[in-house]
């Protein structure tokens, strides 16, 4: 099996020219774990072991956890409605917003970067230089002041304001800032040691720079496509093997309760795919009637990122990407070799 996963992989990375890791386990067993291109390619410095990894949307996680922990701690519900735990001006917000729309994308609120009138990124910062945007504060005048897109409850509609509001709520209620809560609270306990929110124009050692390809063969960094730092709905760097305790801690109760965690994990929502469905922070993928995956994905200008639990056979994998695409051409070639085996 190894063998033809190293080739399924091989074959994917030169489709694409992939370029990250790739990790591989069932339950503690490691069965692949290999690295692709540079983490700067103009010094040559090869992607390894220990690289981190930007993971754009993928992290959204994080700040499920730490909303749930929160609730744990009996201080809000996920009943709690916005208005009652942020303070904020939203004069056009739905005043019955709770904390279970924001976490299931169902809230109806304006998103800072609207797909549907937007298609590239750098557009954002025009008028808001994202050199600018290095707290979860600095946000809100994106989207804060826009009428609703829907009412609240009535439809799924994937959107990453809500997690930054999620993230202020964070902060207003643990008094501290949202990263140092997420590496405290969910880091640390998960022995997360090589992951965390780093600002783009202060990279610290072994983190990967983010490349965007364009068709005439050069390319350029993402240092002016993304927020100086990201917050609470993307943008933290971990590596392959930091998201492989993040599953371990998550699914053996260290981060929440068993009660808890089997709430994060609940599918509430039907999305837009036929088969999936979310839950808190996290995609969930069904199959007739049982659970064939959970997985968390990010996909920025400059980053690729696809992680999955597949609880039938307790498979875990991690795609980590420094380029635009890549991450989810993998994780079908894996999904085709293994899974139709294991299930």
């Amino acid at each position: 099996m190894k063998t033809n996963l190293i080739n399924r992989i091989s074959r994917a990375k030169n489709r694409n020219n992939f370029s990250g890791n790739v990790l591989i386990k069932i339950e503690d067993n490691l069965l692949v774990e290999t690295s692709f291109g540079y983490a700067n390619r103009s010094e040559k410095i090869e992607n390894n072991t220990n690289t981190r990894f930007g993971i754009a949307s993928g992290c959204k996680l994080f700040t499920a956890i730490a909303i749930c922990q929160l609730v744990e701690k009996g201080k809000l519900s996920f009943e709690t409605k916005l208005e009652d735990c942020l303070i904020g001006t939203f004069p056009h917000f739905d005043k019955d917003i709770t904390i279970h729309h924001l976490l299931t994308h169902t809230a109806g609120i304006p998103d800072y970067f609207d797909e549907e009138v937007m298609n590239d990124f750098e557009e954002l910062w025009i008028n808001t230089p994202m050199y600018h945007i290095r707290m979860l504060k600095d946000f809100l005048p994106l989207f804060q002041n826009k009428p609703m897109k829907s009412k609240a409850g009535e439809k799924f509609n994937y959107n990453n304001a809500g997690y930054i509001l999620l993230g202020l709520i964070i902060e207003q209620l643990s008094k501290l800032s949202f990263s140092d809560y997420i590496e405290e609270n969910i880091f640390k306990r998960a022995g997360m040691k090589n992951s965390g929110y780093y600002e783009l124009d202060a990279l610290p050692q072994s983190t990967a720079l983010g490349y965007i390809d364009f068709p005439n063969g050069t390319w350029k960094t993402n240092i002016y496509s993304l927020p100086a730092k990201g917050g609470s709905d993307g943008g933290a760097f971990v590596t392959v093997n930091d998201i492989a305790r993040l599953w371990d801690a998550l699914l053996n109760n260290q981060l929440l309760s068993k009660e808890y965690t089997f709430k994060l994990l609940t599918p509430f929502i039907q999305t837009k795919k036929l088969t999936g469905f979310y839950g808190y922070g996290i995609w969930i993928e069904k199959k007739e009637d049982y659970i064939f995956k959970y997985h968390i994905l990010g996909y920025d200008p400059g980053v690729s990122f696809h992680s999955a639990f597949y609880p039938r056979s307790s498979i875990k994998t991690i795609i980590c990407s420094n380029k635009s695409d890549g991450a989810y051409d993998v994780m079908r070639e894996i999904e085709e070799e293994i899974l139709s085996k294991a299930e």
